[in-house]
């Protein structure tokens, strides 16, 4: 009986390694166990799946949802629960299947997000091929590349549905800007001085904003 290793079987599948990860926790395929315990996935295994054109139990058509807010407040206006509702409609549209969905109210600056990390180990388990958001900086304000770099190697392909940011974006924008001055400033100068910082960027700020309205 020939066996083939994880790597293998998955590229003659044309699926990525944790994909058959998955499937086996679901029963669809059945791997080896060596004495050291790793996965030998037998030829005839492989030939059976592919003669009948694939596993159908997990389709393509299957995502995974993400949106946040920065504030508990924007979440209480509903604005949390109308963008995954704009992303269900996005879904629904183009007959995908929505197996799951995660939210988190945090700073785009926050890697520390339950909903996030709830998606990037559904990634990393191979049980879904596409997320949905609506723009890049709901999945982070910076390091987004990082972050696809990662998911395509887990074999996600993250989609964005609009490229139109909502109208409390620039608002959110500049919280994670002063959010990153205050920890700066505080750490160089201490707190008593990193607050006059802040106060003077909050200010810069304010001005900027007031001369961009009198243009438009």
């Amino acid at each position: 009986m020939e066996l083939l290793s994880i790597g293998e079987a998955a590229k003659r599948l044309g699926v990525h390694p944790n994909r058959l990860k998955a499937w086996e926790k679901q029963g669809l395929i059945k791997p080896v166990r060596l004495p050291s315990g790793h996965r030998r996935y037998p030829v005839e295994e492989i030939n059976r799946i592919l003669g009948t054109g694939g596993i159908k139990a997990e389709p393509d058509a299957a995502v995974v949802l993400y949106a946040r807010v920065s504030t508990k407040e924007q979440a209480d206006a509903g604005n949390l629960e109308r963008q995954l509702e704009r992303l269900r409609a996005y879904a629904g549209k183009r007959g995908y299947r929505v197996m799951a969905e995660h939210s988190d109210v945090a700073s785009g600056l926050n890697q520390n997000r339950r909903g996030l990390e709830r998606v990037l180990k559904m990634a990393e388990r191979g049980e879904f091929k596409k997320l949905l958001i609506e723009y890049p900086d709901r999945l982070a304000r910076f390091g987004y590349a990082y972050l696809e770099r990662h998911l395509k190697h887990c074999g996600v392909e993250i989609e964005i549905t609009s490229q139109k940011e909502p109208e409390d974006a620039h608002a959110e924008l500049v919280q994670d800007l002063l959010a990153i001055v205050t920890s700066f400033s505080a750490r160089l100068y201490g707190e008593s001085l990193g607050r006059k910082v802040r106060q003077g960027f909050r200010e810069l700020i304010e001005d900027a904003e007031k001369a961009r309205r009198e243009q438009v």
